[in-house]
């Protein structure tokens, strides 16, 4: 696209002034602004920026949930030219302090008291931070910290400046070219310190506009913002694509209400990661478990019909007249009031991406009439590489390739990307950037796949973690630990799965249970449990285990190349996987060496054929306090089967 994105709210507000932009709801009441307010707004606080001392290509950190004023302080960055740096809000401080040096940042605008918190404590290791601006100023009245201010202040200061030079904002906005730098975001770091990922106007147009096209998105889409702004996903989703096709984006009043956002709103266009699908589901599943004998009974039947036949109405093909007619009852009776309870009734394309996602958990969806899909791509594709064309989605793949991408195969499996939506750079990072794009514009993306007949690309594993067993009878096999990974989170007991096997003779994996659904099921049993370590250590819940790594492992050995992938030894963690503990990166990927390490007194008493292991782990709790958790875990052997077709 041949414009910026402060240029396109323009355009909006030009073209459509009291068109709902933005809504955020507030003790209870959607507040809607819009564009021409916004319009408003951004002029503003660029003039109050200005001001302050923001010129082009200086950074800005903006922290904090998805909230109509952080959206406009992004678009008021943009308009001087200078480049926002969105960081995830539950992160801690200390993980602030790493990107602010490499950005040489000099001012953050942040959501309330907690970001203020964090950022006043990363001054302390980083002085150049001198100006902060919050949105809500609830518990700061007493702050008296030099350079911190409300953005109320900098929206009057701004006003101001903004009188004085009537044609300063527009000749700002004015200048900005497409090839400008856009924004910063920064990788997960799952091996290392994060790397800022810079991408222009033109690249994260371009691909916002590619996925528009694809979906034939309009200005009437309703979207809910409730996952992190620092994620590129929920930007592309509720920022690029927001102004690219001048819909409107919905923020929650807090993490807590968003379920309760979600069915007010009844959004047409919907994005989420597979875990949050598995937590709706996984409440439907509670709620049917303790529902009335008739209610169960109906719904078993409706599902019946609806997994025979669901898949084949939503994607067009023809159904016979007796199960169109049972379908179209259990629409009524069960799916349609499901999919209001889900908040899902409105929705006209939904994407799921990130994981994989679990082929029964797909078809439910896609069975009471979501049309559900997945995508593929990343922070440096700006999101939009493949997509799944509506009657062509199948839970094993993550779709073709869009408009504007091309996809080649290394000759190790690896998969290349090149299109108009790739990352300029690594900031200040040349040697990364040269090791992931290159001269030829191809972009390594780190993942093994191949393209199958139909033409769909199918995602294996990230290339550098396939491995090989070594010893033993699998020895050479191939070990894929994230395919192994994703199929025991299929089951709605199991919320992280780590595998190991590289260069060993066999698979063992770390196991947390997701405590709601596992103290469910435990409940209904009149199964007592005291907390997390004690649920998590019953002989019944360790079975319970045992039974869904023993079904991956009958599906693993189906699969010649991937036979050698059973899990062979397992446990139970006793506390549950964290970001907070370095265990997972802030998007909830598993840092599988880290943990590892961490953990290397349970691996070697996995391999060395122990039957019990004594752990002590250090904490961190929400608060900032730290604490232990002990316990000795059982470890578990599950049946491995012989590999049921050879390879040809």
């Amino acid at each position: 696209m041949q414009t910026t994105f402060p240029r396109l709210m323009l355009e909006h507000a030009a073209k459509r002034p009291t068109a709902p932009a933005l809504r955020e709801k507030v003790y209870g009441i959607w507040q809607t602004t819009t564009w021409a307010q916004l319009a408003v707004l951004v002029r503003d606080l660029a003039c109050g920026l200005a001001q302050a001392g923001v010129r082009r290509a200086d950074h800005v950190v903006v922290v904090g949930e998805n909230r109509p004023r952080l959206y406009a302080s992004m678009l008021a960055v943009q308009s001087l030219g200078a480049v926002p740096v969105p960081l995830y809000q539950d992160a801690a401080a200390a993980e602030y302090l790493f990107p602010a040096r490499n950005a040489e940042v000099r001012m953050a605008i942040v959501e309330d008291q907690e970001q203020v918190d964090k950022m006043l404590e990363v001054r302390a290791g980083h002085p150049p931070l001198a100006r902060i601006w919050y949105d809500n100023p609830r518990g700061l009245r007493n702050y008296a910290e030099p350079g911190l201010e409300s953005l109320d202040a900098l929206v009057e200061a701004g006003r101001a400046h903004g009188a004085a030079h009537p044609g300063f904002f527009d000749g700002q906005v004015q200048a900005a070219r497409p090839d400008d730098v856009a924004a910063m975001f920064f990788t997960s770091g799952t091996t290392g310190n994060p790397k800022g990922v810079v991408h222009t106007h033109r690249t994260l147009l371009d691909r916002a506009g590619a996925g528009a096209r694809f979906d034939k998105l309009t200005e009437r889409e309703e979207v809910l913002a409730y996952l992190p702004p620092a994620w590129i996903g929920q930007n592309i989703f509720s920022y690029a694509q927001w102004l690219a096709c001048g819909y409107v984006v919905n923020c929650p009043e807090s993490a807590s209400t968003v379920m309760i956002d979600l069915k007010e709103i009844g959004p047409t266009y919907y994005f989420a990661p597979p875990r949050v699908f598995e937590g709706l589901l996984t409440s439907v599943t509670i709620r049917m478990e303790d529902a009335g004998r008739i209610k169960r009974w109906l719904f078993g039947r409706a599902m019946e019909v609806a997994r025979r036949v669901g898949p084949q109405i939503m994607d067009g093909k023809a159904v016979g007249l007796a199960d169109r007619i049972a379908y179209g009852l259990g629409n009524l009776l069960v799916y349609g009031p499901l999919r209001n309870t889900l908040g899902l009734s409105r929705v006209r394309v939904a994407y799921t991406a990130g994981e994989a996602i679990g082929p029964d958990l797909f078809t439910f969806y896609r069975s009471i009439g979501v049309n559900l899909k997945q995508l593929y791509g990343s922070t440096e594709t700006a999101v939009f590489v493949c997509l799944q064309p509506d009657h062509e989605v199948r839970a094993d793949t993550v779709g073709v390739p869009i408009e504007g991408v091309e996809i080649r195969l290394a000759d190790s499996g690896e998969i290349l990307v090149r299109s108009a939506g790739l990352l300029k750079e690594y900031y200040k990072n040349p040697e990364a950037t040269a090791e992931v794009k290159d001269a030829e514009g191809w972009y390594h993306t780190g993942d093994a796949g191949f393209i199958d007949a139909g033409g769909h690309l199918k995602i294996i594993d990230r290339a550098k973690d396939v491995g090989r067993l070594l010893g033993g009878p699998n020895d050479g096999a191939m070990f894929a630990p994230k395919y192994v990974e994703n199929k025991l989170k299929f089951f709605p007991f199991i919320k992280e799965a780590v595998a190991f096997g590289d260069r060993r003779e066999k698979v063992c994996a770390f196991v947390n249970i997701d405590f709601e659904a596992v103290g469910n099921w435990a409940e209904r049993r009149n199964l007592p449990y005291a907390g997390y370590v004690d649920l998590a250590g019953k002989p019944e819940v360790l079975e319970l285990v045992r039974e869904c790594v023993e079904k991956v492992n009958a599906d693993l050995a189906a699969d010649a190349k991937l036979a050698g992938s059973q899990v062979s030894r397992f446990l139970v963690l006793h506390k549950e996987l964290d970001a907070d503990d370095g265990e997972l990166t802030r998007t909830r990927k598993v840092r599988r060496g880290y943990i590892g390490d961490k953990y290397q007194a349970l691996l070697d008493a996995m391999y060395g054929g122990r039957t019990e292991q004594y752990i002590e782990t250090a904490v961190r709790f929400e608060d900032g306090r730290t604490g232990k958790v002990s316990a000795t875990l059982k470890i578990v052997d599950a049946k491995v089967l012989p590999a049921l077709r050879q390879a040809a």
